[in-house]
């Protein structure tokens, strides 16, 4: 089974050192690294200087505009530089947390009906405790195949899966048509429900690790769900079978016992003002289309998205 790993970059820094790096002493080798990086410009040639051969070797390089990008399009764009038959898919900031990444992540293709299959997201040592709650309750530590049956069970975790580190089925991918050349967010969740309904599985693999998390503040944790609101409003396709606002306070429940449990009672008061950004920005992105242009660009984490829609006169918002 032939693998390729692809990386959408934007002013790389340490982190991506550090998962070429471990790509490159994986117990499964990878073809080929393609990373699609912003702006040319941009792009840090000194930072690879000091990588070994045999992880410089596996890197290729293809630059876009700032223009170009969008998080569907850049990915088709690196997948249809691979031949492999299972690619996969990353972030510049993830890091595999050991040397069978790749190997955990491709095991479960060994079914047929697998389609995708992503990995498990550990929190950085700096994360706080509110990131490492959202990292156990969105990546436990039990592996599950999801199949459109689960629907009932799941609700819009049927439909999860999350490109940060995520293994596609090349001959599945081509047949559906890949992602959403549009997506200001959930690109990989939007395909996921694709590959659902056509009777197709989907798998996480706890086993295939990587370090990834963020400290965002309470403002961009707004508009980062303005964002995912925004493309769950324009894919009604997919979202309107399921609740996100029911996951949601499933999240906020489970938080409270958490942080009790860790010895942290006080960390529910911020958690709540987070919480409380988050809501906002979610119910204003699930109304954007009747926003002036002026407060989407307030709201929103991905101005260029909208600034393509618009010059391409869509008519939205």
């Amino acid at each position: 089974m032939t693998v390729d790993v692809v990386i959408p970059a934007y002013r790389p820094g340490q982190k991506f050192i550090q998962t070429i790096r471990k790509l490159a002493e994986q117990t499964v080798r990878v073809g080929k690294i393609i990373v699609v990086n912003t702006e040319e410009k941009l792009w840090p040639e000194s930072l690879l200087k000091d990588l070994p051969e045999q992880a410089a070797d596996l890197i290729e390089v293809h630059h876009i505009s700032k223009e170009e990008f969008d998080h569907g399009h850049t990915r088709n764009v690196g997948v249809s530089c691979s031949d492999a038959q299972i690619v996969v898919l990353m972030t510049d900031d993830a890091v595999p947390y050991d040397n069978t990444l790749i190997e955990a992540l491709i095991a479960p293709f060994s079914d047929e009906t697998v389609g995708a299959v992503y990995g498990r997201q550990l929190p950085g040592e700096n994360a706080g405790i509110g990131e490492r709650f959202s990292r156990a309750f969105n990546y436990p530590e039990k592996s599950r195949k999801k199949t459109i049956a689960d629907l009932e069970e799941l609700g819009i975790k049927t439909f999860f899966c999350s490109n940060v580190c995520a293994a596609y089925r090349r001959s599945i991918y081509d047949t559906l048509g890949g992602f959403v050349d549009r997506a200001i967010f959930n690109e990989d969740m939007i395909y996921a429900a694709g590959l659902l309904d056509h009777g197709y599985a989907v798998c996480y693999a706890a086993d295939a690790r990587v370090i990834h998390s963020h400290t965002y503040t309470n403002r961009q944790q707004m508009q980062r769900n303005f964002d995912n609101a925004v493309s769950q409003a324009m894919h009604p396709e997919v979202f309107a079978r399921v609740s996100s606002e029911s996951e949601g306070i499933r999240f906020v429940c489970m938080a409270f016992a958490y942080f009790l449990r860790h010895g942290r009672p006080f960390a529910i008061f911020p958690f709540v003002i987070t919480s409380a950004c988050k809501y906002l920005g979610f119910r204003r992105g699930k109304n954007f289309r009747n926003l002036s242009h002026e407060k989407i660009m307030k709201y929103t984490m991905n101005p260029g998205f909208f600034e393509k829609l618009w010059a391409e006169g869509s008519g939205i918002g």
